[in-house]
């Protein structure tokens, strides 16, 4: 009776290992590719009145300004400084979400990675170890 049981168990294991096994390679084997995509995206941002324009990459880093030339007829330092630093922001924003879309695309539904990259709370990496370890697993 023990044995049928030890079995059972055994099969039990067996089985969840094998999919937690395919979920990773899943993972592993789309990561090339979510590393190539990230290393291109590129999200391009417009001040309102179109005279700057901002390029960030996934992350939010900037890697380019352009600045029209109107923009100097108004001589004014801090309007251009605002609105550099605004259409930036929004560059940047943008990036981001581009980017928790994309990396959540890889990931298996759900995953604490995901919400970490939405909230960047720290919790959502921990919940699952938490739990994990309360419960004596």
């Amino acid at each position: 009776m023990a044995e049928s049981a030890d079995r059972e168990a055994n099969r039990a294991l067996r089985a969840r290992f094998d999919e937690v096994y395919g979920q990773y390679q899943r993972l592993r084997s789309g990561l090339d590719e979510l590393q190539s995509r990230l290393a291109e995206l590129r999200v391009t941002e417009r001040s309102d009145d179109g005279q700057v324009t901002a390029v960030v990459g996934a992350r939010g880093e900037l890697i380019s300004v352009e600045v029209a030339p109107s923009v100097f007829h108004d001589r004014d330092a801090r309007a251009l400084g605002r609105k550099i630093t605004e259409t930036v922001l929004r560059a940047s924003a943008t990036a981001v979400t581009a980017t928790r879309e994309l990396v959540a695309g890889f990931l298996p539904p759900g995953s604490p990675s995901v919400e970490f990259l939405r909230t960047h709370d720290f919790g959502a990496l921990l919940g699952r170890a938490d739990a994990v370890l309360s419960r004596g697993e």
